[in-house]
């Protein structure tokens, strides 16, 4: 099944380079390369044919043609009374309420697994927006499910927790689910805890994929193969901290000058 991003690169070169996407296109090609075998055509001469007029498509395209986004529109907002249409953005299929230039901001919405910018309804659209939802509190402290990047979530204390896709549907989870993966993600990370040090909490010793290790904000620190973790002191954390290699950058090699 093709696309939503399929469909909107296909019809945009069909719009633009008509005569490449053509199914006689490849036909007629295979003839001139039999003629240019039996010495009929010379090799430079078809490619001054063909190239020459389509690197001038190409570069009026590049000048003249506004950026491929399949826009298709689906009604009107009937809160805003702003417009709504599917497009594909820069993370895949969506559908957004207002426009650019408009003084208050664009809404977007993730489409759905399933769901198709040609497709979608106005009133599919409009649930799409329902996100994102508050479900209740938990701890004094709000929960909100939302649907990000990298997929749907749990917010709770300016934490995330993420949703299992072909479990929890962020439209119609509940509280108690929630709280569940919640509490589910904190039982995996206090597993991963080793020592932790109350005088200073960016300093961590955790339990890593490959054996131990010190955490000491964004750095990771080796732990020396005849130290015991769970005896390590503040002090001696921080110590390791600073004594481990710096990491380098990852900068790009220069050429050297030819002579």
């Amino acid at each position: 099944m093709p696309t939503d991003i399929g469909m909107v690169v296909n019809d945009f070169l069909v719009e633009h380079f008509e005569n490449v996407m053509d199914y006689n296109f490849t036909a007629s090609v295979e003839k001139e390369f039999d003629d240019i075998s039996m010495g009929n055509k010379a090799w430079n001469e078809m490619i001054a044919e063909f190239y020459t007029p389509f690197h001038k498509n190409v570069e009026i395209t590049l000048e003249t043609s506004e950026r491929a986004t399949g826009e298709r529109e689906l009604g009107v907002d009937p809160k805003s009374g702003k417009r709504i249409i599917a497009r594909v953005g820069r993370y895949g299929p969506m559908v957004q309420i207002g426009e650019a230039d408009d003084e208050e901001k664009p809404r977007f919405a993730a489409i759905r697994s399933g769901q198709r910018i040609d497709t979608i309804t106005l009133e599919e659209a409009l649930h799409l927006f329902e996100l994102p939802r508050s479900i209740g509190e938990f701890e004094n402290t709000e929960i909100t499910v939302n649907i990000g990047r990298f997929g749907p979530y749990v917010k709770h204390m300016d934490k995330f927790y993420s949703l299992k896709g072909d479990v929890d549907d962020p439209y119609t989870i509940e509280k108690e689910r929630a709280i569940e993966v919640i509490h589910e993600k904190r039982k995996l990370e206090s597993e991963r805890i080793i020592k932790t040090f109350d005088e200073n909490e960016e300093v961590k010793v955790l339990k890593g994929r490959w054996g131990p290790y010190i955490a000491v904000g964004k750095q990771n620190v080796k732990i020396p193969k005849d130290t015991e973790p769970s005896s390590l002191t503040l002090e001696e954390c921080l110590k390791l901290a600073e004594e481990a290699p710096k990491t380098k950058g990852k900068g790009k090699s220069k050429r050297k000058a030819k002579k």
